[in-house]
């Protein structure tokens, strides 16, 4: 197999990018960081915006979910935006607002399932924590981002002796009681007021100050290139900050697009997206109006650019695993490092249609990029992305695609090496289109 430099370094900022994002408010910092670095100016929703010809713009709601436009050469109402949607959460484990309690001298820290994680994958892990903290600051507070480098925290397996059919049926653990982390050794002292001096004295603040916090379980190891030829990767929250890196990057290519361009990043997409961040809110369509109503667009011109628009959902896919075969619909088996996948579900559950799968082909074929097609057995629930959700309130016509993957939700997931070349000269092509 042979992979270019080009594609290999496209991997391994990958691989940085999610290094550097242990949580979606870290991973709305990294991309605001490479976008203020190009160039990009950022806007407060609280406040009117000014926007001028061949400027590029982001703006943030709550910390962890971003839009990013570059105005486009034509008139809106003559082409429409050319939008590529993620998400920059992924499933895992969440510290409970008062989390830190002694058991026997031993503390641990309370913690709730957030979206659907494979639990059994972060047992035996060197976990730490990353989030944000709202510390007193005069008569309000200021947030600040936090992430504990080293390993902090770990879930213990029990030994195979006290469960002797774990290998038979499987880790099975109860999310109440056998979940929370192992921290430290109690010291006599509030297990709660010893965490957050921790927390303080690693933000260097008064552990007094400290009003709230939100605290990510990540995995410290970093991501790594494996396999004979180093073909694969390997990281934890490839779904999906693999999309988001795709997008950013292929958003940074076109500088100066025909097409108004708009990349958006939601949180809350592993949980339902019904929040103010997620893509069941209003972010999208707060931005969107706002950037019509500065080309002047009246409300039957801002009708004329959504009609002509193209929204891509961007969520990773499931790779045929050889172990599995079973697991997958037959005819529609998806291979790593073969390109981009098409996903479909007649249920809707991707927002994927005959004409928007026809269009992306097109567009990959005019990037020589190879393009598959992915349908779920029809005896298993199939999962749904931001598609559904954005489509039908724009009103835009879309399609779900996302790069293939093995072990979708566990903390260390794998894809191809070259795949995430693949996305990006596949979106890069979407928004010069």
């Amino acid at each position: 197999m042979t992979i270019s430099p080009e594609t290999r370094a496209h991997a391994q900022a990958l691989l940085d990018f999610i290094d550097a994002s242990p949580s979606p408010w870290h991973a709305v910092r990294t991309t605001e960081q490479q976008l203020l670095a190009q160039g990009y100016t950022r806007l407060l929703e609280t406040e009117r915006w000014q926007l001028q010809a061949g400027r590029r713009y982001f703006v943030v709601r709550g910390g962890s979910s971003m839009i990013a436009f570059v105005p486009g050469q034509q008139l809106l109402a003559d082409t429409g935006f050319r939008i590529v949607g993620a998400h920059t959460d992924s499933p895992g484990l969440r510290l409970k607002p008062k989390a830190a309690h002694a058991s026997e001298g031993i503390v641990r820290l309370g913690v709730e399932v957030y979206g659907g994680p494979i639990l059994a994958t972060f047992a035996d892990r060197d976990l730490s924590l990353a989030g944000r903290v709202n510390v007193r600051s005069g008569d309000g507070f200021e947030t600040h981002l936090l992430r504990f480098d080293a390993p902090l925290v770990r879930l213990p397996n029990l030994a195979i002796h006290m469960n002797r059919e774990v290998n038979e049926q499987g880790l099975k653990l109860h999310k109440q009681n056998e979940l929370p982390l192992i921290l430290g050794m109690a010291e006599g002292t509030d297990p709660q007021q010893g965490f957050l001096r921790q927390v303080a004295d690693a933000l260097k603040v008064d552990a007094a100050d400290i009003l709230t916090s939100e605290f990510n379980v990540y995995d410290t190891q970093k991501g790594a290139f494996w396999g004979m030829e180093q073909e694969f990767i390997a990281d934890s929250q490839l779904d999906n900050l693999a999309s988001c890196h795709a997008a950013l990057t292929a958003l940074l290519a076109n500088q100066s697009p025909e097409a108004t361009s708009v990349m958006a990043l939601f949180d809350h997409e592993e949980v339902g997206s019904e929040s103010a961040v997620g893509a069941g809110g209003s972010f999208i369509a707060d931005v969107l109006d706002r950037i019509a109503a500065h080309a002047g667009l009246d409300e039957e011109g801002r009708r004329c650019a959504q009609a002509r628009s193209f929204f891509v959902s961007a969520d990773m896919a499931h790779a045929w695993h050889p172990n599995f075969p079973a697991a997958y619909e037959p005819h529609h088996r998806v291979a790593v490092n073969a390109g981009p996948v098409i996903k479909s579900n007649a249920n809707q559950r991707y927002s994927t249609g005959a004409e928007s799968a026809a269009r992306f082909m097109a567009l990959c074929e005019k990037a020589n990029v190879p393009v598959q097609q992915y349908a779920h057995r029809t005896d298993l629930g199939c999962g749904s992305t931001i598609g559904p959700i954005v489509s039908s309130r724009l009103g835009m016509s879309s399609i779900d695609v996302g790069s293939p993957m093995w072990a979708m939700h566990s903390l260390r997931e794998s894809a191809g090496t070259l795949d995430h070349g693949y996305m990006i000269a596949a979106l890069s092509t979407v928004y010069g289109s």
